[in-house]
C-alpha cells in the first residue's frame, strides 16, 4: 500500500497519567514508518501534554530523551517531602497530603509543572504551534468541558492535567479547571467538530484489578475512583475514531520510573499492527475495505 503523503488526518491522544508516555512511543513508530505529520493534534491530560509539546515543534526523539534522560516528576512537585526517599519520606509525605486535602484544593498546585510546560513549549500560543493543536478541560464552575483553541499552550495543558485532588485546578478568569478527562477522557469528537474524516486515536487506559497494598494513600484512591468510572463512561461510549490503537499494559497512572518500558510498549503498538496502520494512511479500495473492517489494533493486556 502507498502511503498518502498529503493526507489530512487528526491524531487524538488519551488520558492516562504515566501511562500516557506510551503516546510518545507511538509517535517514534509512526515517524519511524515514513508517516506524515498530522494535520490536527488533540489530547486530554498526559496526552494534552505529549501531543501539546509535539505540536510545538518538539519531536518524537526529542520527547523520548527529555523523559528518559531528564524527566524526574518529583523536581516539579512543591514540596520537598516528595523527595525524601524510605520509611521517612512516606511519613512526612502522609502529613503533608492530609494537611493539604484539609486546607487546600489540592496537593500540589502544580506551579513548577507549569513552569516546566512553558519552557519546552517556548511560551507558544496556539496560533504559533507548528500543528494546529486542541486540549480539553472540565470547567468545575459550571460543570461543562472547556476546549481550548486560543491563548497559551503551556497554560492550556496544564489545565487539562488538574489531576482532582493531587493537583490544584488551574484558575483562568472565571474558569476552574480539572482534568479534561473528566468530561471526555478520548475527545475524538474534537476531531470531528474540526471537519476531520479520517482520525486516529491512542488508548493507554487499561482497568484491571489492583493489589489492596495499592489503596493505601489519599491519591491512589482518587485516581482508583475516577479511573472505574471513566472506564464505565467509555465502554458506554465508543470513541469513533477511524482506527484507535491500544498501547496499555496495566502500568499504574503514577509510576513515572517505568519510561522506557512504556515508550517501548507505543512502539510495540503500532510496529505489531501495520496490517491495520498501513491502511489507515493509504488510499484504493483494498485500504478503504480495510479500514471499515479494522477499527481497533494495538496492544492491551500485561
Amino acid at each position: 500500500m502507498r502511503i498518502k503523503k498529503n493526507l489530512k488526518w487528526a491524531l487524538v491522544l488519551a488520558g492516562g497519567g504515566a501511562r500516557g508516555i506510551a503516546h510518545v512511543g507511538v509517535l517514534n513508530a509512526l515517524l519511524e514508518m515514513g508517516i506524515p505529520e498530522p494535520s490536527l493534534v488533540v489530547g486530554t491530560s498526559m496526552g494534552a501534554i505529549i501531543g501539546g509539546l509535539y505540536a510545538c515543534g518538539m519531536s518524537p526523539g526529542e520527547l523520548s530523551r527529555f523523559l528518559i534522560n531528564d524527566f524526574d516528576i518529583t523536581e516539579y512537585l512543591d514540596s520537598f517531602v516528595f523527595k525524601i526517599s524510605g520509611a521517612m519520606g512516606k511519613i512526612f509525605q502522609t502529613g503533608q497530603i492530609l494537611g493539604n486535602a484539609a486546607t487546600r484544593p489540592g496537593i500540589d498546585s502544580g506551579q513548577q509543572v507549569l513552569k516546566l510546560l512553558e519552557d519546552l513549549s517556548g511560551g507558544k500560543t496556539f496560533a504559533e504551534t507548528r500543528i494546529p493543536f486542541r486540549c480539553n478541560a472540565a470547567d468545575l464552575v459550571s460543570g461543562k468541558e472547556v476546549v481550548f483553541s486560543s491563548g497559551s499552550v503551556a497554560r492550556a495543558m496544564r489545565g487539562s492535567m488538574s489531576f482532582p485532588g493531587f493537583f490544584e485546578p488551574y484558575w483562568e478568569g472565571e474558569l476552574c479547571l480539572a482534568d479534561g478527562g473528566l468530561c471526555d477522557n478520548m475527545p475524538v469528537r474534537i476531531a470531528k467538530d474540526e471537519g476531520f474524516k479520517r482520525i486516529l486515536a491512542v488508548d493507554v487506559g487499561l482497568l484491571q484489578p489492583v493489589a489492596l497494598s495499592d489503596l493505601k494513600t489519599f491519591s491512589k484512591i482518587v485516581y482508583r475512583s475516577i479511573e472505574i468510572m471513566l472506564d464505565g463512561m467509555e465502554r458506554k461510549r465508543r470513541p469513533g475514531a477511524t482506527l484507535t490503537i491500544h498501547a496499555a499494559n496495566g502500568a499504574i497512572p503514577f509510576d513515572f520510573s517505568r519510561k522506557r518500558e512504556l515508550i517501548e510498549l507505543g512502539e510495540r503498538a503500532v510496529r505489531e499492527s501495520k496490517e491495520a496502520v498501513l491502511p489507515f494512511f493509504s488510499g484504493g479500495m483494498i485500504a478503504y475495505a480495510t479500514r471499515r473492517r479494522r477499527r481497533e489494533c494495538g496492544i492491551s493486556g500485561t
